[in-house]
């Protein structure tokens, strides 16, 4: 069963996230904390790949200057990252941060949690609330036995109890687990019960192949299910790769416009041209074009143009050369293999 439920509004240092707004793309520093320069180099590289809200470690009071540092070089809203310490939340909205994510696993006693909701509503900061089967209660894994799906969601639901008590209700939830299943069934249950929006990730997701395809089956079946308001890609490599394949993920399923959609067939014994390498090629050249077209680079006169009409643009192989097509009309024939790259390149930078 489908669901297409619109969650609460939340609004991050100008950023909305749920309430049928556009799902945004999250990343997270990998610099040192106390790396200033550090920092706020990868911050800015990062969002000119395209993060749209950034987090950062906060372990102790002098972290809490890299946020400041944050605030004051960057225009992207920069998100607390806060473990066993509620004093370093109160700091960091202090100091400016946009959105406050806490681990209800280890964050302290509720008189901590109260002190941290106070400032939040004073400076209408909202809380993420970051729940991780690794670091689940006690009472709950007792309970349920395990990190189960039903077990994040009981433990996100009583943080959120405990918020609204307080009259709190800028909230985010996640519930990560590593396992794509645990996740996505966590999620799945959430959507049903809970009003807030959800923060989609499979936490510790591993390296950059294989994490973004247990990324790409957790988070992407949710968000074809309507389930998921903002998300990250987390793994194990340089933190713009995260942004680029969370943008990636999200243009797959039509969900962001803008950039390039790449098309090309995997290849038979009918291919005569180097089709992997220029495919490849062409891919990395056009990655950056903020044009919102589709290129398809095709092996034959069976796959393309006739199977690749509906791209806006496109070349097919053929013995040794290949044509460049439009809209599955050939505009160039007969172009030699070593000069289709450059024929397709140039004719889509023209458009």
């Amino acid at each position: 069963m489908y669901t297409n439920k619109t969650t609460k509004r939340v609004t991050v240092g100008g950023v909305a996230i749920g309430g049928g707004a556009p799902v945004s793309i999250q990343s997270m520093l990998a610099v040192p904390a106390h790396d200033i320069a550090g920092n706020v180099a990868s911050a800015k590289k990062l969002e000119e790949a395209g993060c749209e809200i950034l987090r950062v470690s906060v372990p102790d009071r002098q972290a809490v200057k890299t946020l400041e540092a944050l605030k004051g070089n960057t225009g992207i809203p920069i998100v607390a990252d806060i473990h066993f310490d509620w004093r370093l939340a109160v700091l960091s909205a202090e100091a400016g941060a946009d959105k406050i994510r806490i681990n209800p696993g280890n964050i302290g006693d509720e008189q901590g949690v109260l002190e941290v909701v106070r400032i939040c509503k004073q400076k209408n900061i909202p809380i993420r609330i970051g729940v991780n089967s690794g670091s689940l209660e006690k009472d709950i894994l007792a309970r349920f036995g395990a990190a189960t799906p039903e077990a994040l969601l009981e433990s996100g639901k009583k943080h959120i109890k405990m918020l609204e008590k307080y009259d709190f209700s800028d909230i985010v939830l996640s519930l990560k687990s590593s396992d794509v299943q645990t996740m996505y069934n966590a999620y799945v249950l959430a959507s049903e019960t809970v009003e807030y929006p959800l923060h989609l990730g499979v936490t510790e997701a591993g390296t950059l192949s294989g994490g973004t395809l247990k990324s790409a089956a957790g988070i992407g079946g949710l968000l074809l299910r309507n389930i998921g308001d903002t998300v990250r890609i987390s793994l194990t490599d340089d933190p713009v790769e995260e942004v680029l394949a969370a943008k990636r993920l999200l243009s797959a399923i039509g969900l962001r416009k803008g950039g390039v959609r790449f098309v090309s067939c995997p290849t038979c014994g009918r291919t005569e041209i180097d089709l992997i390498g220029i495919a490849k090629e062409a891919e990395r050249r056009l990655a950056g074009l903020n044009k919102d077209i589709t290129v398809a680079v095709m092996g034959c006169v069976v796959n393309g143009p006739g199977e690749a009409a509906a791209a806006d643009i496109g070349i097919a192989g053929g013995k040794g050369c290949g044509v460049l097509f439009k809209k599955g009309k050939i505009i160039a024939s007969n172009i030699p293999e070593d000069r289709l790259l450059e024929a397709l390149i140039s004719e889509t930078e023209k458009m």
